[in-house]
């Protein structure tokens, strides 16, 4: 029972762009009332179904709610992230780099170190710091370049010390 709810979540997410986005909440919220209401993936699925929706005022307490019951690890930090996303598009900007800072902490070099990464640019680009973002974003770009990470490092360390 627990994968085959799992596979019809993935099923709505697969066809998602091919759906009114209220369908997506919609059929999202239909899953998730199958669960436990405290349950930390069921919460998290409807965030995300908000979230996509352009809900984030709805998103937010979901997200949460399901960070505080218990998220396992493999969605904690993706809900950490979609959580700061949405607080930035909330005009949470402070907010929203404290997540990812301490997501970062928390994830320094792991597969969640880009991500995070690219989220935290795009809320000190809101915040109206765009060079501290372009460093951010290049300093997790060097990571993936297969030659050139020394001196990209190196530029992202110079816009900041400008």
């Amino acid at each position: 029972m627990q994968q085959n709810w799992r596979d019809r979540i993935a099923d709505i997410w697969a066809h998602a762009g091919a759906m009114a986005e209220g369908d997506v909440v919609s059929a999202i919220d239909e899953l998730v009332a199958e669960r436990d209401p405290d349950d930390a993936e069921a919460l998290f699925e409807a965030a995300g179904a908000r979230d996509y929706a352009g809900l984030e005022a709805e998103a937010e307490p979901l997200y949460r709610r399901a960070i505080d019951n218990g998220l396992d690890a493999a969605l904690m930090p993706q809900a950490v992230i979609q959580l700061a996303s949405t607080l930035r598009n909330l005009n949470r900007v402070e907010e929203s780099i404290a997540v990812l800072e301490r997501q970062l902490h928390e994830h320094p070099d792991d597969e969640w170190t880009g991500p995070t990464a690219a989220f935290l640019a795009l809320a000190l680009t809101s915040r109206g710091d765009p060079t501290q973002g372009a460093a951010v974003a290049l300093m997790a770009l060097a990571n993936y370049l297969p030659i050139y990470q020394r001196s990209v490092r190196g530029y992202a360390a110079e816009l900041l010390s400008d």
